[in-house]
């Protein structure tokens, strides 16, 4: 008889432990939706022309960025090769103990370079990844990733931040957020084109 009880207690034990393995990995395999931050490069200096470095101004709104995203889960960094967008990278990098990848920039068409970033993200599909970019790639990188592209970034602007939500089946999204300092009057922007 205690042999009996034994054994039913040790079947139900397995059974016990059967399911919650079952149930834990049920909830390993939810589907997670991957977020991107994609951000225009902070304040350039006009010298050297080929690959300025950040200004005073933008070297505080690449730590002004790194504060955004403090407690955001980056899990991921993609830069270009060029100073102001590894710059900007740099304190959400350290903050982070992350060492950005680097997709090169301006050998080819704007769309191929975006559609190189998207891959690049997809690689780290279900995390967050932060993508700095250039004036001219972040509405296409946004696009390439799936979502509605944003308008263009004028000159001035330094400020927008697109947040791209990727679902697990593939459907995208892209809010509007700004951060750090306001860089230009939002009516303003499009008359300085």
């Amino acid at each position: 008889m205690k042999r009996r009880v034994f054994l039913c207690a040790l079947a139900g034990a397995v059974w016990m432990a059967a399911t919650a393995a079952t149930a834990t990995n049920a909830v390993a395999q939810v589907p997670v939706a991957t977020t991107v931050i994609v951000v225009r490069h902070a304040e350039k200096a006009l010298e050297p022309a080929k690959d300025p470095p950040l200004t005073a101004a933008g070297q505080a709104r690449a730590r002004a960025l790194a504060q955004a995203l403090k407690d955001a889960g980056v899990s991921a960094i993609i830069t270009t090769q060029f100073a102001r967008t590894k710059e900007t990278a740099a304190p959400t990098a350290e903050m982070l103990g992350i060492k950005p990848e680097i997709v090169r920039a301006g050998s080819g068409p704007e769309a191929d370079h975006a559609t190189a970033v998207a891959t690049a993200v997809m690689q780290h599909a279900g995390g967050v990844v932060l993508v700095v970019g250039h004036s001219n790639t972040v509405p296409d990188i946004v696009a390439a990733l799936g979502a509605k592209r944003p308008p263009e970034i004028c000159d001035a602007e330094y400020d927008r931040m697109e947040i791209v939500t990727i679902a697990w089946g593939g459907k995208a999204t892209v809010v509007t957020a700004r951060y750090g300092a306001p860089t230009v009057e939002r009516g303003k922007c499009e008359a300085m084109k």
